[in-house]
């Protein structure tokens, strides 16, 4: 008598199709997550160090630390609550990035030190300007695909 196959492994569970963690939802998670990271470790050096010589600077570091840290929490979430919530805080990172890239601009006294925002991300390359509408664009293809699925 021949000894029983072994029962097949489970495999891993894959993103549910309706997703924002497939294809190029992947690599934009991946970028909130590096941001959410590094604005934080910024945000939390400068504070714990420097507070008092730019404490504007370095409380809009802060902030933008969470804003891509709930961004980062609900792109991977994808449920259509978390995609709301995406929405809401690409859209205030949007808002974000252009009205302390433009105060940065016109009043550069007031930050004596950068922040992620300031002059609209170019310390990061203009990563910032652009990852929310990135990230406008990827939500925005997953609520037509959600109402294409309702009718």
């Amino acid at each position: 008598m021949a000894p029983p196959e072994p029962a097949p492994s489970p495999e891993p569970a894959a993103p549910p199709p309706d997703s924002t963690r497939t294809g190029p939802g992947r690599l934009l998670i991946a970028v909130y997550a590096l941001f959410a990271l590094s604005a934080s470790a910024r945000a939390g050096v400068q504070i714990a160090t420097n507070f008092g010589h730019a404490p504007v600077a370095y409380s809009l570091s802060a902030f933008a630390a969470v804003v891509y840290l709930l961004a980062t929490v609900t792109l991977t979430a994808g449920s259509p609550t978390a995609r709301r919530i995406a929405v809401l805080s690409c859209s205030v990172e949007l808002a974000g990035v252009l009205a302390v890239g433009t105060w940065s601009l016109a009043d550069p006294a007031t930050f004596p030190d950068a922040t992620v925002w300031s002059g609209y991300g170019s310390g990061y390359g203009f990563v910032p300007l652009v990852l929310p509408i990135f990230g406008l664009l990827w939500l925005r293809r997953w609520s037509r695909r959600a109402r294409a699925r309702q009718t």
